[in-house]
């Protein structure tokens, strides 16, 4: 079993709280620098004018990645709404950037249009991780159009909302599901979402916020010490995910009950019209 070890940290902030980016390409390590410029030169091909800008998102550009370890999270902001532009390339050109370097677990490509990054009024997990926890590497940075974000009430409800669905879409896929890798994909989504919800629970009282998974389920912990040991194997399966589903149901099914129940309190606490229909069970 891989020992869990104390990676991460939690988002800085300035003065008026605001979350501060400290991504930056200084940070990025040599291992994973070519393969960013393959990523860019894929866009570049396959997109052509239909492309605004790249952003390189998560750990890598914040000088956390780990060789062989981190995924390699990239956004194209596009100018042409994504339902109009042919993304059937995407595929084949994530697996052979996956065959062709082994410094990082996988690579994604994700898209979105830019009126759905400047255009909307509410809260949105895309233009927030390219806010606080993204370097742009082509074309022009919108960070600076996007608006700025604190640890609170507002990011609290994205990880908690639609947790129920997301826990229900994870047993369903793996009930009956004889498939090594995509038993393995599910978990390590899955694992990440209880841990950072985890957060999320807390995060009112704490204010503060992070990607990363420790630093996540040890402020969990601080607040719910009973639960700790379950959080811990959530950890524990996000970093190394059992092959055999059954394992992982046990978790969902127990601890990610619990976990529902308590984000539903938190809801009603934190933001009732979200919920005013909502009946806890």
């Amino acid at each position: 079993m891989t020992r869990i070890k104390s990676i991460g940290r939690f988002c800085a902030s300035d003065k008026n709280g605001y979350i501060r980016n400290d991504s930056s390409l200084k940070k990025v390590k040599p291992e994973f620098l070519m393969l960013i410029e393959e990523v860019v030169e894929n866009y570049q091909t396959h997109l052509g004018l239909d492309l605004h800008s790249i952003y390189i998102r998560g750990s890598v550009p914040r000088g956390l990645g780990m060789k062989g370890v981190s995924d390699l999270d990239t956004i194209a902001i596009t100018n042409k709404k994504t339902t109009n532009i042919d993304l059937k390339w995407v595929d084949m050109a994530e697996q052979e950037l996956n065959n062709k370097f082994s410094a990082v677990n996988g690579v994604e490509f994700s898209f979105y249009h830019i009126e759905d990054i400047l255009g909307t009024t509410t809260f949105s997990i895309i233009p927030f991780m390219i806010k606080t926890h993204s370097v742009c590497v082509y074309r022009e940075d919108l960070t600076t159009q996007i608006p700025d974000f604190r640890a609170d009430k507002t990011v609290g409800n994205e990880h908690l909302i639609n947790l129920k669905n997301q826990i229900e879409q994870a047993k369903n896929a793996l009930v009956d599901n004889d498939d090594n890798e995509d038993i393995i994909d599910c978990c390590v989504w899955i694992m990440k979402i209880l841990v950072r919800a985890g957060l999320a629970l807390v995060i009112v009282e704490e204010n503060l916020y992070t990607r990363d998974l420790y630093p996540a389920y040890k402020l969990f912990a601080k607040h719910f010490p009973k639960k700790e040991p379950e959080m811990k194997q959530a950890l524990q399966y996000a970093i190394e995910p059992p092959k055999n589903p059954e394992d992982i149901l046990v978790i969902l099914n127990k601890f990610g009950n619990w976990m529902i129940y308590e984000a539903e309190k938190w809801i009603q606490t934190y933001n009732p019209n979200k919920v005013k229909n909502l009946e806890i069970s």
